[in-house]
């Protein structure tokens, strides 16, 4: 079987621990801590301001005074606790022999892969202290590693390390959303500077039109998964070029092309430099396309007289490639003109000339000198492309068809169950199944017993979520409304307006306006009456953020803000400022109801819903992405059905009504109906199907399997042997 890549690294911080605890220094710089409960809860007991402050090892070990260890040595509880998540690290990264792929393998040779697969994202969501991720995207790209970790799978990522990242949102008192980048401190993360094959710390070059851009190639270890990011705010760069990685997802157009160039051009370079030879490249999106250039590049220079767009063939047999989008917007375009220019380094090198490259490029349109599109030039040289649900699937091919006449195939996406199933049904879960939520899940029946679970049990590990996610609603939000100049009534009476027995709907997502994050106010004094009900009361949870330059989506997010401030609402509507993963693990726990409304069939596939159904949160939904195929009647409720009208403003009329019928008629007087223990046994059933329906089917365990039975596998022995032994 082929092993764990491995990347060497720089010594990280010196934490000056004590020889009996000296395991947690490499513990903290593995982000297997962030899906491994207990040794959060182990860095917490070491000094719980500090990891309440950062959510981070690294810096809690770092300002660890000397007299604290003594003191921790001398805790035997600690201790003990310290020995047994030291020996699971352990376990976890030396093991791997309950994976599918190492059974796989095992019984099969044949079935090995011959090399790693190379993982090329924008973004990843690992966990919510490394804000290198803006949304969906990023953290699908986490879990796919996590998930790849849990299956040994030989895989590593590359990525860019913004040091501004994503920007963190504040909502002022009038409902207007804020902007700041954060400033993040590569010392202060799980981060280590890689070494190249001489040992010293690897630095690649990028060849722009005037000059080199040189980028640091940062290791971020995932497990068993090496993530590679590339950062150009180091000292070898002139002063205009150290931003280039510092913002995910920049403004300036040519600031992007000048990231996605480092992103794929550099990042292919990094793994040259490191000696890691992928037997398949895996384009998550089309922001790393120009990767198939570099490997193009290389293959001209190694065969003198080789033409670049037979190269481009070649290096194309072993790469595959996912979509994420439906929506234009989502496909990553470039001005014609610029991008000829910018790429001309490489152009010359190849002998190709910038007009047979950005026809390559060629998008849908019928412009005379269309932009250079990335998902068209990605289409027409992968090997294979897929789109993540089955519904998205039809959409691409539909959309696609005339310039990729293979077809785009559907690998509904996952989550990584570990990191978004709650403690407390994840100890419930671990004790039906007999076996970790962070080891991997080779097949369903591993989890069969999930139906001996009590009801009483369910309900109650849910009651104890909602509480969890109530606590932290108090506190964030009194935070939000002290800033707001709120009194200290309101203050007082925010702890009172949380009832752990009134129903919660949680929203969380982009405020992109395809989302619709406002259909459910579309009738006011309906909201308000089914809201405020005496019998039935409801409460509303939102969250996420509008991208700086959609004034849309802001003005969104302004509107219902504004509405959860008039009497009508107030106390039954909050808006959750600064939206990330520690507020969704929240949300997608604690809420009761899950509901996700956009125009269908604009979701390419919405993974948030799934997190909630793991956690026995059922769906309301339109059909749409992974709900299209998810809903069985029996594990939440479907808004409308799959036909759609041409008129947006009917359409929403319609979607909303049916909301509302929906809430009323079905989803309230089944939450609210309680038998004669007091139990709500109609909709623990509903909770049930939930987690049934999607624990594995749509886990990124079950996903990965299918990206290497359907793409990497065939990938590898698809491509011609001077591709492979050059890429």
């Amino acid at each position: 079987m082929t092993s764990a890549v491995r990347v060497p690294s720089q010594p990280g911080y010196d934490f000056g621990l004590p020889p009996a605890l000296e395991g947690l220094g490499e513990l903290a710089y593995n982000l297997w801590w962030s899906w491994t409960p207990r040794a959060g809860a182990l860095f917490a007991r070491i000094d719980s301001a500090a990891w309440s402050r950062y959510r981070s090892p690294i810096p809690v070990l770092a300002a660890v005074e000397p007299g604290r260890w003594t003191e921790l040595l001398s805790d035997e509880d600690f201790m003990v606790d310290a020995s047994r998540v030291l020996d699971e690290f352990e376990r976890y990264l030396t093991n791997g022999s309950d994976s599918w792929y190492r059974a796989a393998t095992d019984s099969d040779p044949s079935a090995t892969l011959p090399g790693p697969i190379a993982y090329f994202c924008a973004e990843y969501g690992i966990h919510e202290s490394m804000q290198i991720y803006s949304g969906g995207l990023g953290i699908l790209a986490g879990d796919h590693c996590k998930s790849a970790s849990d299956a040994a799978l030989p895989f590593v990522g590359v990525g860019l390390l913004y040091r501004r990242g994503y920007f963190r949102q504040q909502i002022d008192a009038d409902g207007h959303q804020e902007h700041a980048q954060p400033d993040l401190d590569p010392a202060m993360l799980p981060l280590r500077r890689a070494r190249g094959r001489d040992g010293s710390p690897l630095q690649v070059s990028v060849d722009f039109p005037d000059r080199k851009v040189h980028a640091a190639v940062w290791l971020a270890q995932v497990g068993r998964v090496p993530l590679l990011l590339l950062d150009t705010d180091i000292p070898a760069n002139e002063g205009s070029d150290r931003p280039i990685t510092h913002i995910l997802y920049v403004r300036g157009r040519e600031m992007r092309l000048c990231q996605e160039i480092v992103l794929g051009i550099g990042g292919a370079r990094a793994l040259r430099g490191l000696g890691i030879e992928p037997a398949a490249w895996h384009l998550n999106e089309g922001h790393s396309a120009f990767l198939l250039l570099e490997r193009a590049r290389e293959l001209v220079e190694a065969e003198p007289g080789l033409g670049a767009d037979e190269a481009l063939r070649r290096v194309g047999q072993n790469s595959v490639f996912t979509i994420h989008t439906p929506v234009k917007d989502g496909n990553e375009q470039f001005d014609r003109a610029l991008a000829s220019r910018l790429l001309s380094p490489w152009l010359k090198a190849c002998a190709m000339s910038a007009e047979q490259l950005m026809e390559l490029g060629r998008g849908l349109g019928d412009e005379v000198e269309p932009p250079f599109d990335m998902t068209a030039f990605v289409l027409r040289h992968a090997a294979a492309a897929n789109a993540v649900s089955r519904l998205h699937g039809e959409t691409a091919n539909a959309t696609w068809a005339a310039l990729r006449p293979q077809p785009i195939s559907a690998i509904t996406n996952g989550v990584h169950a570990a990191t978004w199933i709650g403690r407390p049904l994840r100890r419930l879960f671990e004790r039906a199944t007999a076996r970790s939520l962070g080891s991997d899940a080779p097949r369903p029946e591993v989890f069969d017993n999930l139906a001996q679970v009590l009801p009483t049990d369910l309900w109650g590990a849910h009651r104890q979520q909602k509480r969890e996610l109530i606590e932290f609603m108090r506190s964030r939000l009194a935070r939000q409304f002290a800033r707001h100049g709120e009194s200290p009534n309101v203050l007082r009476e925010l702890h009172a307006a949380f009832d752990p027995e009134t129903l919660i709907i949680g929203f969380a997502r982009r405020f992109a306006t395809y989302k619709r994050a406002d259909l459910l106010f579309h009738d006011e004094h309906r909201l308000a009456r089914l809201l405020a009900d005496s019998e039935r009361p409801v409460q509303l949870v939102l969250a996420g953020k509008a991208h700086p330059a959609d004034r849309p989506g802001q003005q969104v997010i302004q509107r219902i803000f504004t509405l959860s401030r008039t009497e009508p609402l107030r106390g039954r509507i909050f808006i959750l400022e600064d939206y990330d993963m520690r507020i969704a693990r929240f949300l997608v726990g604690g809420v009761d109801i899950w509901l996700n409304n956009p125009r269908r069939p604009m979701e390419a596939s919405g993974t948030s819903g799934m997190k909630a159904a793991m956690n026995g949160i059922p769906s309301i939904s339109i059909l749409d992405g992974w709900w299209d195929e998810g809903f069985n009647g029996r594990n939440g409720w479907a808004i409308g059905g799959r036909d759609t009208l041409a008129d947006d403003v009917a359409q929403d009329e319609a979607d909303a009504a049916e909301l509302y019928r929906l809430l009323e008629e079905e989803v309230l007087p089944r939450y609210y109906a309680r038998d004669g223990e007091g139990m709500p046994g109609d909709w623990i059933d509903t909770m049930r199907e939930a987690i049934e329906a999607a624990i594995w089917q749509f886990s990124t365990a079950r996903m990965l399997g299918e990206y290497v039975e359907r793409m990497y596998r065939p990938a590898t022995r698809a491509a011609e042997p001077a591709a492979a032994g050059s890429a």
